[in-house]
């Protein structure tokens, strides 16, 4: 488990599966900038059964308060195979946790914990331009905006842009203190 101020991290449990699936499939709750698809619940708890969504290059930690509820999730993934990268998502799963700081605490303490454990040099967050809230997360976290990627994104029935944002293990993290050096 990861301590925030706000917030903890944890791995999924077996208890979790039955709320954390309902979120999963509640498309109303994915807004207007996070990916519509999902998978099956038989998919859904066979991965959980054959990983407990932890592995070495890919996973997924509840967000939960400080009162033990449930708020969202926050995953990372190899986004390109010879990329020394992960990439981060993240979701709320009510409308009654944003504007809290979970998200900002949630990027913060993944990076930091992937950055001590993992070998990979960079870490990315992949937006669709008009997601202010989760630019306004980047920019809070210190990543660096590195363009636009035009037509890499799939939803709404249509091919969108995003925006490429990352963190090099050797920048600053503004969490630590303006002028630290991460490790």
């Amino acid at each position: 488990m990861l301590q925030g101020e706000r917030i903890r991290l944890r791995t999924v449990r077996e208890a979790d599966l039955d709320s954390l699936y309902a979120a999963h499939v509640a498309i109303t709750n994915r807004g207007d900038y996070f990916p519509r698809s999902f998978v099956s619940e038989t998919t859904f708890r066979d991965r959980f059964a054959e990983t407990g969504l932890w592995q070495k290059e890919h996973g997924t930690l509840l967000i939960t308060t400080l009162d033990g509820d449930v708020a969202g999730h926050i995953e990372f993934f190899v986004p390109v195979s010879y990329w020394d990268a992960f990439e981060l998502a993240y979701q709320l799963y009510d409308e009654r946790f944003a504007g809290r700081g979970y998200t900002t605490e949630a990027v913060q303490l993944l990076v930091d914990y992937l950055f001590d454990t993992k070998k990979q040099h960079r870490i990315h967050l992949v937006i669709v331009p008009e997601n202010t809230a989760s630019r306004r997360i980047a920019e809070k976290c210190g990543f660096t905006l590195e363009g636009t990627v035009r037509g890499a994104f799939f939803n709404h029935g249509r091919n969108n842009d995003v925006v490429l944002y990352s963190l090099l293990r050797t920048d600053p993290r503004p969490w630590h203190g303006d002028s630290a050096e991460a490790g």
